[in-house]
């Protein structure tokens, strides 16, 4: 990258918990006459440059949006493709990151994915776990709906087991099932590609997250765009539905 995050560059009110969906790998490499697995893979390669760039910005938490449930439609060429990037990434970068202080965790429903791709996750968690400079989520095979069905299920289950009385479930209790239960929610949440749609991600999570769409294509999304986000969320007046006093 020919910018560096400059402290200066963005506003002093940042974002705790960013949220990206990054979307336009493929666009981005056709745009540019390339093949499609061009654009995942500097789209995989910017995924460590944002990511540090939000550490020195002060964020706590980044999550981004990976694989969705949605996603094994795509034909099986390009999903082998991303599995290899994960590996990729999970076995030559996590060392990286573990050095940077950063805390990995993987979200999302993991059963359908290869046994070894499931032990480099856990791998990857256990060897990052005590970190606190960044904790980066990785949704993967992951699913707004899916996320809160399988809360559903979980606190069904509590319920069963006498665990929980229904007469004292709440907002509170039910998120405390969700995959994101134990983080603040997302302050930001920046897609690129030039989608307004949420995709189905942080369905429940989304609730009072403020939004910035971006035309930049997920591997052209610079720090310069991400400080462009930060300084829009810094104007934005959060109220969370109470209205201020004049």
């Amino acid at each position: 990258m020919s910018e560096a995050y400059a402290p200066n560059a963005a506003p002093a009110v940042r974002p705790r918990h960013v949220a990206i969906v990054m979307d336009g790998n493929h666009r981005w490499a056709k745009e540019r006459h390339l093949p499609g697995a061009m654009g995942h893979r500097a789209g995989a390669k910017n995924v460590k440059t944002i990511a540090e760039a939000c550490a020195d910005a002060g964020v706590e938490y980044l999550t981004l949006f990976a694989f969705s449930t949605e996603n094994w439609d795509r034909p099986q060429r390009e999903i082998e493709l991303l599995f290899d990037l994960m590996r990729g990434m999970l076995r030559d970068d996590v060392e990286e990151l573990n050095e940077k202080g950063v805390h990995l965790s993987i979200v999302g429903d993991r059963s359908a994915f290869p046994a070894d791709l499931k032990l480099l996750m856990n791998r990857a968690e256990q060897m990052t776990k005590n970190n606190a400079r960044l904790h980066l989520l990785i949704a993967v095979n992951f699913g707004g709906r899916w996320d809160i069905v399988q809360a559903a299920k979980q606190l069904a289950e509590a319920v069963l087991a006498g665990e929980i009385d229904v007469a004292g479930i709440n907002e509170t209790t039910f998120e405390g099932f969700l995959s994101l239960g134990s983080v603040p929610a997302p302050d930001l949440c920046i897609r690129t590609g030039g989608e307004r749609r949420l995709s189905n991600f942080l369905l429940w999570d989304f609730a009072y997250t403020e939004f910035y769409f971006t035309d930049s294509f997920w591997p052209g999304f610079d720090i310069g765009e991400l400080n462009r986000a930060f300084a829009d969320y810094a104007r934005r007046e959060r109220r969370f539905g109470a209205r201020k006093s004049r």
